[in-house]
């Protein structure tokens, strides 16, 4: 019974066994079934967001927004001190002066080697020139091999980026404008079979792992370059370290490698991979790593540079060289050992590599997000009309500007310093506002919007506006000099008390600055010395309404015809009244002042260029804008603004008028030269009275800037002038008592009246020992010689006198009518 029973047990346990058996491969088929199914469709999913994000390869990149390119031409005003900054201020270095990007001074001899670059009017390629330094200018430009050259253009600066919703830095670039060292390192370091594997790599895996137990630590990562891509944030996998993100990183990375060939890979890892942070600015790319860390350019780094930004790929904050030199040089010296044992560097480039220091810069290299916050503030006033708001943030665009580094460093730093020279205890906290441009071509060169200028907030060049004061009346003589019949710089005008009726009653008796008045005086004084009876008295004749009209032709600008805006009642900023004496400056004509030459897009074609076609004022107007020049030349050489001849700027032949508005609350200067316009507005924002005029305020930072930027000297040129000596009203000999020189509208000159005539003489002798009429006309001499005397040479001169008298020289020519 027992066996049987014994034989039943048997009998049931191998009835039940295959059963579990089956149950079993059923359980094994439904869970495979359903993985496939889960897995299939997921997959599919996972395969349609490959498409939709690494297939189009967006990137929000920032617009850019660069310097104007550094123009070396022959003559061009330079030192030493401005070239440097002007090439460092571009990430350029010194170093030999052959490899792209270096520069060496050797005595005043300069070498560059630019890179190229893509400007508005095209490309410009790269090259390597040779200057010399000499007396403040360019006095010879060759190329490299001795062939002179008309010009050079280096390329330009990084001032400002304008990021998008997401801040990350970022350039891309393709894969043949990675020097294949670092590629070569990056796979040797990161990923040894990239070119072999299909997206995973087991046998790196477990190479890893060996390496990292012989270690003791994690010296070498087993994930791919495809695996790193792929959880980098590209394709939105997070970095927590879960089986569930090590799947999808696994099925993406052979997605990817199954649709995409290796270089495009490649190419996204090298514009994708984070290389660090600055504040809110994460950095991903190598190009823009190699700025973030290196300042330089990505094929411009050195073999060891190669080596660390490879090397804090691993880890950007852990392997941080400015904050952890030393795990940051072990992990470079690791990378380089690898280098040399692969091959791709010998022994003594090994050797010379290791024994270098980190290299990386003191501060983030040149992606600061806006260090100009008042020159920006221009840029996107200008590009307004194109790009609405937010349209130029993260865009990828390229926007080429004006700016000057080198001009901009000096103008910030003179605001400073001068500011801080003036603030005293008593005075209230001062503030400045400064617009620099170029006389030529209308173009701002530099902004200052604050005492602190990369402050951003309330930008003090555009933004405040204050009474301008005496700054306006300049244009009044330019309208009284526009009628050359009427005025000139010698005319003789009444600084006496003046009383005007106001339309509304009201009597209006303004007086001059230092209480007194001065009599019968020269135009030309009045205006240099800023007198206010006068200029009301010429005001009052051509009228304020002429005023008011000039000013909105210059400035768009609508202003009351009053008689008060003959000395400046009307608010503007720096920048307007920039906009107001460029037409001074340019010698006569209309120049719209910009910041923007042209703007381009990603792929580096122009898709905006602002070209400003100077527009040219009437003859008479041009030229009186010259005569006005040579009449502020005279305030600085000897009127309110001489105190520039005392610090040493007399050979900038300068013009520049002075303003202070009421009780010194606005102290404004503007003064320009043969190549620059700087405009200076010093003041306190709550209106307080500071105790400043224009010269001990405005014309302090023009000074300091000036004596810093190289300018030519203010040349005024002849053409359409006659400079004439003239004794009270006439014009006379040079060595007349009192007599001044004058420059006077051709043909519009005083007639000629020696002083040695005296009333009742026919004739005198003039300084050159001729006999001369009352005019000063030569007449026969009295002396004969003895030739004469026996009637030779008589036949000649009886012929010449029978002869008709030549005609009279033709009247000067009509002025346009203004």
């Amino acid at each position: 019974m027992a066996r049987i029973d014994y034989e039943d047990d048997d009998t049931d346990a191998d009835d039940a066994s295959p059963g579990w058996r089956r149950r079993l491969v059923t359980w094994t088929l439904a869970l495979v079934a359903l993985g496939l199914g889960f897995l299939i469709p997921y997959t599919l999913y996972l395969n349609n967001q490959v498409s939709e994000r690494f297939g189009a390869l967006q990137w929000q990149v920032p617009t850019r927004v660069y310097a104007r390119p550094l123009l070396l031409t022959p003559g061009l005003a330079m030192n030493a001190r401005t070239l440097k900054t002007e090439l460092d201020a571009a990430g350029y270095r010194e170093g030999d002066g052959v490899r792209a990007g270096t520069y060496v001074d050797d005595g005043g001899r300069w070498t560059i080697a630019s890179r190229g670059f893509r400007d508005v009017d095209g490309v410009v390629a790269p090259s390597r020139v040779q200057l010399t330094l000499s007396g403040g200018r360019v006095t010879d430009l060759r190329d490299a091999d001795g062939g002179r050259r008309e010009a050079a253009r280096m390329d330009p600066a990084r001032i400002a980026t304008l990021y998008g919703q997401r801040q990350e830095e970022r350039r891309l670039v393709r894969v043949q404008e990675v020097p294949a060292l670092l590629t070569d390192t990056l796979q040797a370091v990161e990923d040894r079979d990239f070119a072999h594997h299909h997206g995973i790599d087991l046998s790196g895996m477990a190479r890893a792992a060996l390496v990292n137990l012989r270690a003791g630590e994690a010296r070498q990562g087993a994930s791919t370059l495809t695996q790193q891509l792929a959880r980098s944030g590209l394709l939105g996998i997070g970095r927590e370290q879960t089986w569930t993100r090590k799947l999808n990183e696994i099925l993406y990375a052979l997605i990817i490698e199954a649709r995409y060939g290796k270089e495009a890979i490649l190419e996204a890892y090298l514009n994708q991979v984070y290389l660090g942070q600055r504040g809110a600015q994460a950095i991903h790319g190598v190009a823009a790593g190699a700025e973030f860390w290196f300042g330089r350019r990505i094929d411009d780094l050195e073999t060891e540079q190669v080596a660390l930004l490879v090397g804090i790929i691993r880890g950007p904050s852990y392997y941080d060289p400015r904050r952890q030199p030393e795990r940051a040089k072990a992990r470079r010296d690791f990378v380089l050992a690898n280098m040399l044992r692969t091959g791709l560097i010998d022994q003594a480039e090994h050797d010379r590599a290791l024994a270098q220091p980190l290299g990386i810069t003191d501060t983030p290299g040149n992606i600061a997000a806006n260090r100009f916050p008042a020159y920006v503030d221009l840029i996107r006033h200008q590009l307004a009309h194109d790009y609405p708001t937010g349209a130029l943030q993260g865009a990828g665009l390229t926007v080429m500007s004006a700016m000057s580094p080198s001009a901009q460093a000096y103008a910030e730093g003179a605001v400073t310093r001068t500011l801080d020279e003036l603030s005293t205890g008593k005075r209230p906290p001062l503030q400045a506002g400064l617009v620099l441009t170029d006389v030529h071509d209308g173009e701002v060169i530099a902004a200052v919007g604050s005492r602190n200028p990369v402050e951003h907030g309330f930008n003090r060049a555009i933004e405040a506006h204050r009474p301008v004061g005496s700054l306006l009346k300049p244009f009044v003589y330019l309208i009284a000099l526009g009628d050359p019949s009427r005025y000139s710089l010698a005319s003789w005008v009444d600084d006496s008390p003046v009383d005007i009726t106001l339309a509304n009653g009201k009597r209006w008796s303004p007086g001059n600055a230092d209480g007194r008045s001065h009599g019968t005086v020269r135009l030309i004084d009045a205006l240099a010395r800023s007198y206010n009876q006068a200029t009301v008295r010429i005001g009052m004749d051509v009228g304020p309404g002429a005023l008011a009209d000039l000013v909105h032709m210059l400035i768009s600008v609508r202003v009351d015809a009053n008689p008060s805006l003959i000395l400046g009642s009307m608010d503007q900023s720096p920048y307007a009244m920039a906009q107001l004496y460029q037409f001074l400056a340019s010698g006569g004509e209309v120049q719209i002042l910009h910041t923007v030459r042209g703007v381009l897009d990603a792929q580096g074609r122009v898709v905006n260029r602002y070209d400003h076609t100077p527009k040219a004022a009437t003859r008479s107007d041009a030229l009186a804008a010259r005569i006005v020049t040579i009449g502020l030349q005279h305030a600085v050489s000897s009127g309110t603004g001489r105190q520039l001849i005392n610090d040493g700027l007399g050979r900038l032949n300068a013009a520049g008028k002075t303003g202070t508005s009421n009780d010194g609350r606005d102290s404004w200067f503007a003064g320009w030269t043969g190549d620059h316009l700087a405009v200076v507005w010093v003041g306190n924002d709550q209106n307080e009275s500071t105790g400043l005029q224009g010269a001990t305020g405005a014309m302090r930072v023009w000074s300091g800037l000036f004596a810093r930027l190289p300018s030519a000297p203010l040349d005024v040129g002849s053409e359409g002038l006659e400079w004439q000596w003239v004794v009270q009203s006439s014009s006379s000999d040079a060595d007349c008592p009192d007599a001044r020189r004058f420059a006077f509208a051709q043909g519009y000159a005083p007639p000629y009246r020696s002083c040695r005539y005296q009333p009742g003489q026919d004739t005198f002798v003039d300084a050159d020992g001729n006999l001369v009429d009352a005019t000063g006309a030569p007449v026969q001499q009295a002396r004969r010689g003895w030739r004469e005397w026996f009637g030779f040479g008589r036949r000649d001169e009886d012929a010449a006198a029978s002869e008709p008298e030549p005609p009279p020289p033709p009247p000067p020519p009509a002025e346009e009518p203004r």
